[in-house]
């Protein structure tokens, strides 16, 4: 009996957006207007991208930038929740899909001591080149009409489960828990026995509820959090049960 755990990153996991957290280290702490207004939608990773060329031409360095981003308050009873997997790995795998980047992600789960709770994390790969700027790639490429074009999430766990089920671990259940538009793709993949577990008062929540309404609910149960003792909670029924 195991159980996946899906989680988002920004807004989930932390508190914040990670992407426009690292502003901060930006002079004055902000954007100048042409450079903010240049984001397209469905676009967020070449927008990035731009922002990591205008901290390297301003003389951001790598270390302040860590410095900044491990500050991101982690979201309420987060790290409780955590530490809680931890503990019952022998019955979670739990991976993060996120359209963050490799190296925040890295950063923040390192500082807190919480990478060994994630057996596997897929967001936008990212690294310093050899002058010192963070370049950021989309993860991959896909076909699919409602996610971004550098991450569609339902692909990404269908194959994470397609490659498990080749190892010959399935799951009792997947729980999804995540806050944004782009998680509705994955959670609309979810079977009967599954579980989202979509943020209170945030973008997916109000997208399920909106298929509710237009009697084409998904599959799975929804269960709404807005402190991760409440994922902690129903997690604790699960394996009671």
């Amino acid at each position: 009996m195991k159980f996946l755990l899906v989680f988002d990153f920004d807004h989930t996991i932390i508190d914040e957006n990670s992407d426009t957290w690292i502003v901060r280290c930006a002079p004055e702490r902000k954007l100048p207007n042409g450079l903010r207004n240049s984001y397209q939608p469905g676009h967020w990773t070449e927008y990035m991208g731009r922002v990591f060329v205008y901290l390297g031409d301003n003389g951001v360095k790598e270390d302040e930038m860590e410095r900044t981003m491990t500050t991101i308050p982690f979201t309420a009873g987060m790290i409780d929740l955590l530490g809680f997997i931890g503990k019952n790995k022998e019955l979670f795998d739990c991976i993060i899909v996120s359209d963050s980047n490799t190296v925040f992600i890295d950063w923040i789960l390192k500082a807190a001591d919480f990478h060994n709770v994630f057996d596997e994390v897929f967001t936008n790969p990212a690294a310093f080149s050899s002058t010192g700027y963070l370049t950021v790639q989309h993860f991959h490429a896909h076909h699919c009409a409602k996610c971004p074009k550098n991450l569609c999430k339902r692909k990404v766990l269908k194959e994470f489960l397609d490659k498990q089920l080749e190892r010959g671990v399935s799951y009792t259940q997947i729980v999804y828990i995540g806050d944004g538009g782009n998680d509705l793709c994955p959670v609309m993949f979810l079977k009967k026995n599954d579980i989202a577990m979509p943020r209170q008062g945030y973008t997916l929540e109000k997208k399920i509820s909106q298929l509710a309404q237009n009697l084409s609910p998904v599959q799975c149960s929804v269960l709404v959090w807005s402190s991760a003792i409440d994922i902690m909670s129903y997690l604790k029924l699960l394996i009671k049960e």
